[in-house]
């Protein structure tokens, strides 16, 4: 009964481990989040644009300022 129990059981998980039809619809999904995460990190406020917008602000008044406007 054991025997048999731990054959089905090997079986299952042997099967488990050769079924591959997932696999590529996994490694999209996990390349769409890596982008995702990506747009999120470069175009959120705090970001590369967020810096780059306070970056050009501080540059324009800077140039305000020395023209005395």
């Amino acid at each position: 009964m054991m025997t048999e129990l731990y054959v089905r059981a090997t079986n299952f998980l042997n099967g488990l481990k050769q079924d591959t039809r997932g696999v590529t619809a996994i490694e999209y999904g996990l390349i769409a989040v890596a982008m995702a995460v990506l747009l999120a990190v470069v175009l959120g406020s705090t970001g590369f644009v967020g810096s780059l917008e306070t970056a050009f602000g501080t540059v324009s008044s800077n140039i305000d300022t020395a023209n005395g406007s």
